[in-house]
This record gives C-alpha cells, structure tokens and sequence, in this order.
C-alpha cells in the first residue's frame, strides 16, 4: 500500500480554517445557534472531546471579538432563555463598499506577486481572485518591471512565524557568530526583516533575558517545548531596535569616518556625506567627505562593494575591516592566481 504523502497543517493555519468554519456557520442563519449545533457544523468541534470543544470554543468567541467581528449572544427561544445561542448579524458584519483607486490596485497586485514564493501566496492569490471576480480592473501597468519576490529559504521560517502568531515557547539548535553550536529555548516575541536577513527576537529561558537570532543560523526545524498562548510579548517591544542593538548600531555612539571618493562613483556614500575642504593634497578626479555611523561594519561592506573607488583615511579600525574582508575575499578566490 503506497504511504500518504499529505502533511498536517500547521496549527496556525488549523486555528484560522476553524474560525473561518465558525463565522461562516455564525453569519448563514437566521436564528441564534445553540453550543451543539455548532460543535456539529465547525469539524474541529465535532472531532474533539466535550471538555476539549467547550475550552476551544470560549478562545475562538474572545478571539473573534477581538477581531472585530460583532458576535451576539442571544436566548434561542423568547420565551426559555436558559441556553444562549450564538450569531452574527451580517448587517453589522458586512463593511460598505470599497473603492480602490487605480494606484492602489496597482500596490495590492504587487503585494501578491511580492508573496508569490512565500507562505502567504495561497490568501494573496485568493485576494486577488475575489478582486476579479467582482469585476475589479487592476491596472499593472503602473508598476510594469517590478519584481520583488520575498524569498524566505529558511527552513526554520514557517516553525518560527507560527511559534510568534501562537505565543508558543520553542526549542532549537543554534549556531553563533564563533560558530558553536548550542542549544536554545526561548518565548518568541517577534520575526522582523532586516538588511535581507530574517531576525527572531525572544526571551532565552536559559539566560533569562532578551535575544535575538539570525534565522539561518537555526540548524534543523525549531520544536515546541510549551503551550500556545503561555507568555505575554512585552507591551513597549522594539524588535528593531533589539537587532540594531545586537549588530552593533545602538546609535548612542558614532563614528566619525573620513574617505577619499573617486568622482562619479559611492553617490551613496557622498550623499551621505559631508565634503571636506582642502582637498588639493589629494590626485585629480578624487575628493573626501567624512561621515558619522553608529556601526562600522556595514560601512566596511559598503566600501567593500565600491572597489577601488573608496579609500579609508579614518579612522584605523575601519581600515583593517575593509583589509580583512578584501583579503577574505583574494584568498577565497585562490589568492589571485589564475
């Protein structure tokens, strides 16, 4: 007998069909539905044990509310009111009608190609599809050549977003900067895209305290080692500022660098800059401009990425990291000899 290939769904997106299944179920009648029906039309109800079912179903009427959507309690009968039933009033529910301008058209279209390698590409497609079918004329040509798929080749990405939306503590294998492996667990606060890497902030159980880590230095699949829902993520959370903080750009010490340009190239580098007068020591065709960063190694990968066309003056240590990454890269490719 061949073996089933079809895998379970996360229990993120379990969660989502079973309230999807409840506010159709709520919003298609007319009279309110008591506890029983309702565990009879929602499948995830019907499959679950009595005490499983009535623990479930108060998470789902709390997390709807909190939606906004407007769930009502009414008695079932006018005249017994000792069951509560359950509906939506759809008047209430439906939103009025929506317009979109023909730049916006354009965004969303491009939101959805945006995710069209990622985990979101079945609900943007979707999206789109009910765009079409109300007859909705999407105008791409606004944004005709742009292409900016959202790769996420993490395997640990889906675990990890899951793990965030759920509030559920994980366990993972984790190689550092010094490359040691070691193993980590941690309440996950927040998954935040930053200079094209993908960055988990959290709480390290073992360290108690606040971290943060690179998602593609998670080795294998992160595991639950907790209950959904068990944590709450700090109210005053900057996940941005806790990976700048790590990268080293707190902003609460700059650097003053200071970089002769050949003219016509780094235009990013000189227009952040500021030009340095007396610059007549320096060849032809060449200036300097100085500039204030929290962080000297991005700077370093920028002057890296420019060539021969930036030369560092100041300060020292800004110098050896652009030498060590040029050396890095003359000795990955054989030392020059061909």
């Amino acid at each position: 007998m061949a073996k089933s290939t079809s895998t379970a769904p996360s229990p993120a997106a379990a969660k989502t069909e079973r309230l999807l299944n409840l506010v159709i179920a709520l919003l298609h009648t007319r009279q309110p539905l008591s506890r029983a029906k309702l565990r009879q039309a929602v499948p995830d109800y019907a499959r679950s044990s009595p005490e499983a079912f009535e623990r479930m179903f108060e998470r789902d009427k709390d997390e709807l509310r909190a939606l906004g959507i407007p769930l009502r309690t009414e008695p079932i009968d006018a005249f017994f009111d000792d069951e509560p039933g359950y509906r939506i009033d759809q008047r209430e529910y439906a939103l009025p009608e929506i317009d979109f301008a023909p730049d916006e058209l354009a965004v969303l279209g491009l939101a959805a190609r945006a995710w069209s390698q990622a985990s979101l590409a079945g609900p943007a497609a979707m999206a789109l599809r009910k765009l079409d079918a109300a007859g909705v004329v999407r105008d791409e040509s606004s944004v005709a050549g742009i292409e900016p798929l959202l790769h996420t080749p993490d395997p640990a990405f889906e675990p990890v977003r899951d793990a965030v939306l759920e509030r559920c503590p994980i366990t993972f294998d984790y190689r550092g900067g010094t490359g040691d492996l070691a193993r980590r667990r941690v309440q996950p606060w927040g998954l935040t895209s930053w200079h094209g890497r993908w960055y988990l902030t959290a709480h390290d159980l073992d360290r108690d305290a606040p971290r943060v880590f690179r998602l593609d230095r998670v080795v294998g699949t992160p595991t639950r080692s907790g209950r959904p829902g068990e944590y709450a993520v700090p109210d005053d959370l900057d996940a941005l500022a806790m990976i700048r903080r790590s990268a080293g750009e707190d902003g609460e010490r700059t650097v003053t660098a200071r970089l002769q340009v050949r003219d016509g190239a780094a235009a990013s580098l000189r227009r952040r800059g500021r030009p340095v007068a007396g610059t007549t020591d320096l060849p032809e065709g060449w200036s300097r401009v100085e500039l204030d960063v929290a962080s000297l190694p991005p700077l370093a990968r920028e002057i890296c990425a420019a060539g021969p066309d930036v030369r560092v003056e100041e300060p020292p240590e800004l110098a050896t990291q652009v030498a060590e990454r040029l050396g890095a890269v003359l000795a990955a490719h054989g030392g020059g000899q061909g």
